[in-house]
């Protein structure tokens, strides 16, 4: 029991003096930390933004202008803005004209348009159908194709004459006329120069021929390799000049789209897409717009096939009937001329 005692005294002695020495140590521990000088707090510079004045800025530096597509030709400049393909074309009118046959149209402008069928008339309508002018032909012959000219005069051939004639403030006077040779279809060029399309009389050869006024400037028949651009037969050869200046042929006999560019060199044809091979190409009217696409009208199939400048296939316009001539505004709306139901739709298929 004295033993237990004894070191119980021990222990409690062991005890006494390590509190001392813990005590010692945290009072010269806080005596040190008294003498250490405050902490500092820095606090790091923030950056204020003050209001941007964009007028100003444009004024100093400039500003971007809208998304344009520029096309130059002959030493002046056209603007055109982006206009996207709709998913689905929008009819926005439709023209009866009251032609037995429709065959051609061409826009005098976004509400008039010029019309030929299988008559010797040819008629100027507005968007309500209304007859504002009728031209009876020269010769009294049905008309073979019409187009009008930059100055809003209509220019329009005559297959079993073989000429081709302009009529100016309800005149009609005789423009070209052909030895050998007819003319089937007829654009105007944005240099207000005229595209024929013809075919020889044996029906053995067709070419394109540029003419600047009456004076024959240009023809284009054959490829690099001597091979003939375009079919014999006297079929419809219509014809379209592109905004890059390409000859746009919707070539009916070879069942092809044949494109050159201007100085006639084949740059390629489109003859419909693969998968559709099994489906007869029988393309007829053909037009451009201010994208520089391709619209050509495949009476075959019912509808009209939209490329672009290199003939990459990129929609349809469906459900039509027998679609035959065709034409653009200004404004990209594209003008129908359907063969049987004699009527003229125009349809919205791009952003305006």
């Amino acid at each position: 029991m004295t033993e237990i005692k004894q070191v119980i005294l021990e222990m409690k002695n062991i005890l006494d003096t390590n509190d001392i020495s813990l005590t010692s140590t945290y009072k010269s521990r806080n005596e040190e930390f008294k003498k250490l000088p405050p902490k500092i707090k820095v606090a790091l510079p923030s950056l204020s933004t003050p209001t941007i004045n964009t007028e100003k800025l444009n004024k100093m530096f400039g500003s971007l202008s809208p998304i344009s597509i520029n096309t130059e030709k002959q030493g002046y400049t056209m603007k055109s803005p982006v206009r996207p393909l709709l998913d689905a074309p929008r009819l926005t009118a439709t023209i009866d004209t009251e032609y037995d046959r429709l065959y051609s149209v061409s826009c005098l402008s976004d509400e008039q348009v010029w019309t030929c069928g299988k008559n010797e008339f040819m008629k100027l309508l507005n968007l309500q159908g209304k007859l504002l002018t009728s031209i009876q032909t020269k010769s009294g012959n049905r008309p073979g194709d019409i187009a009008s000219t930059r100055n809003g005069d209509l220019i329009y051939t005559d297959y079993w004459n073989e000429t081709v004639n302009l009529v100016k403030n309800k005149h009609t006077q005789t423009e070209i006329t052909l030895q050998g040779w007819r003319p089937l279809n007829v654009c105007c060029t944005s240099s207000d120069d005229l595209l024929v399309t013809m075919f020889s009389d044996d029906n053995k050869q067709s070419k394109v021929v540029r003419y600047s006024g009456s004076s024959e400037t240009q023809t284009i028949q054959f490829d690099d390799q001597g091979r003939p651009l375009y079919s014999s037969d006297p079929f419809y050869k219509y014809i379209s000049e592109n905004r890059n200046l390409d000859v746009c042929v919707a070539d009916y006999g070879a069942r092809a789209v044949v494109v050159v560019n201007q100085s006639g060199k084949l740059r390629f044809r489109y003859a419909d897409l693969p998968s559709n091979t099994e489906v007869s190409f029988k393309p007829v009217g053909i037009t451009t717009d201010s994208q520089s696409h391709i619209l050509t009208a495949d009476i075959k199939n019912h509808r009209i096939h939209i490329l672009d400048q290199d003939g990459q296939f990129l929609r349809y316009i469906q459900n039509l009937e027998r679609p035959w001539g065709l034409c653009v505004d200004i404004r990209d709306n594209l003008f129908v001329a359907e063969c049987v139901t004699a009527k003229v739709k125009k349809f919205q298929y791009s952003v305006n």
